[in-house]
C-alpha cells in the first residue's frame, strides 16, 4: 500500500475514533432529542455518517457495498427520525457500526483505491477520492452532533 493510502486510512481512523470519543457519554435517550432548529438527532447523524460511506463507494464503484438496504430509509439524504422503525440500530449498535467501518473498507477496498471508474456527478472517479470527500462529510456531522449536544445543556 502507497504511503499516501496509509495517510488516509490513519486520517479515517482517527478522525472516526474522534467522532466515537464525542458520543462516549451519550445515552440512548439523549440521542433521540430533535432540539428546536435540528432536522434530525445525534442518532441519524451516526447512521447517516455510515451509510453516506457506502453510497459514496457504491456511486463510484457501482458495486453494492453491503450496507442494509433499510439504512437507506432511516438515514438517507432527506429522511429524518419520523422514518425510524423498531428495527432502527440503536446509537449503541451505530457507534459498533462505525468503529468496525474503517478497517472493513481498507479491508475491502484498500488495494483498489486507484481503480479508475467512470466518473460520479461530483467528477470522482477512484474510491481514494470517495473517502476524502466523505471525511469532510463526517467532518460537518460531527459539528451538528457537537451542536446538537450544547442545545441539550
Amino acid at each position: 500500500m502507497k504511503r499516501r493510502h496509509e495517510v488516509l486510512f490513519t486520517q479515517l481512523e482517527s478522525y472516526r475514533s474522534y467522532v466515537l470519543g464525542v458520543l462516549e457519554n451519550v445515552s440512548e435517550e439523549e440521542a433521540e432529542v430533535i432540539p428546536k432548529g435540528f432536522n434530525n438527532n445525534i442518532r441519524w447523524n451516526l447512521g447517516h455518517i455510515y451509510l453516506d460511506q457506502y453510497l459514496w463507494i457504491q456511486a463510484v464503484t457501482k458495486e453494492k457495498a453491503g450496507v442494509p438496504e433499510q439504512f437507506q430509509t432511516w438515514f438517507g439524504y432527506g429522511t429524518s427520525p419520523a422514518n425510524f422503525t423498531p428495527d432502527t440500530p440503536t446509537i449503541h449498535e451505530l457507534k459498533n457500526l462505525l468503529k468496525e467501518q474503517p478497517a472493513q473498507i481498507k479491508t475491502q477496498y484498500g488495494e483498489r483505491l486507484e481503480e479508475d471508474f467512470p466518473p460520479t456527478e461530483m467528477g470522482m472517479h477512484t474510491i481514494e477520492q470517495v473517502l476524502i470527500r466523505t471525511i469532510f462529510h463526517e467532518g460537518m456531522h460531527l459539528q451538528t452532533i457537537l451542536d446538537l449536544k450544547k442545545c441539550m445543556k
